[in-house]
């Protein structure tokens, strides 16, 4: 990846980011911090390496993203409009009476969206039904599932690890969002899943774990999925929650509530100025 493609990626990823601060501070309510530290694996996702058509969102030959952890609905609908799916502005009615986009995906209202989530731990089940499905109908469709770390404690995630090694879906790409926070705290003190590595490969997976917010790594991660093609893959992304806006991360406070008018001002501050030092870089 070039430098310059790097730098439209981060512009994607910034645009991301500040769809999510506005769905939420309007909303006045919504996941503003797990949803802000997935936008570079959705910019990357959605402008690089899936299949997929704003004009013909139902292809039945694309890739499909399941978003496990549902309730960061604000980071994919900001990546779907980003990329053309439906007007960014609608991003402003989330949770809203009448609107389509609400708290969770819902597959029939929303163009782009592959599966309706929003039960922790079913979207990954979903995934690997999708991924089979691809494998007997004989079509190169890749799946991808994010999930949270604090989803991985539900034991439907592990029935469907099991499921996905069994049937050598090697076409399914597991990637799990490793902030260390949950709503009631960390996950350490919640329910503890270390080591994850080490239970992923027990479960015959292909894992790797990379910074979530590189973008060099997120490719080459990518990379190492398409080169398996026995078992599934997981790729462990290290992620800092609430990513990019000051006061929102690494605090569990922004699990779940939107910004209210000073701090979306503050946030949409910082944002900005971020997306202005790209611009700069660009130059």
């Amino acid at each position: 990846m070039t430098n310059a493609e790097k730098l439209t990626l981060a512009k994607h990823a910034c645009h991301i980011r500040m769809g999510v601060i506005e769905g939420t501070h309007s909303a006045k309510c919504g996941h503003p911090g797990g949803s802000l530290d997935i936008a570079e694996v959705l910019a990357y996702l959605y402008f690089v390496e899936m299949k997929v058509d704003p004009k013909d969102p139902k292809n039945p030959d694309r890739d499909r993203l399941v978003l496990s952890k549902g309730h960061a609905a604000p980071a994919l609908y900001a990546a779907l409009a980003e990329r053309g799916f439906f007007p960014v502005e609608d991003l402003k009615t989330l949770r809203k009476i009448g609107s389509y986009l609400q708290g969770h995906p819902n597959m029939n209202s929303v163009p782009g969206v592959d599966m309706s989530t929003g039960s922790l731990g079913q979207g990954v089940s979903a995934a690997c039904g999708m991924a089979l499905g691809a494998k007997h109908a004989g079509k190169p469709i890749n799946v991808y599932t994010i999930l949270g770390d604090g989803e991985v404690e539900e034991g439907e995630c592990w029935e469907a690890f099991m499921f996905a090694s069994h049937y050598g879906l090697s076409n399914l790409c597991v990637m799990l969002d490793r902030n260390h926070l949950q709503i009631d705290g960390t996950t350490e003190t919640v329910m503890n899943s270390a080591p994850l590595e080490e239970k992923l490969k027990a479960f015959n997976f292909n894992v790797l774990t990379i910074n979530g917010h590189d973008l060099d790594a997120i490719e080459s991660a990518i990379a190492a999925f398409h080169g398996e093609n026995e078992k599934p893959t997981c790729i462990i992304l290290d992620t800092l929650k609430g990513k990019g806006v000051s006061f929102m991360e690494n605090s569990v406070d922004w699990h779940g509530k939107g910004p209210n008018d000073e701090e979306y001002a503050q946030a949409m501050q910082e944002l900005n100025a971020a997306y202005a030092a790209l611009e700069e870089e660009d130059k």
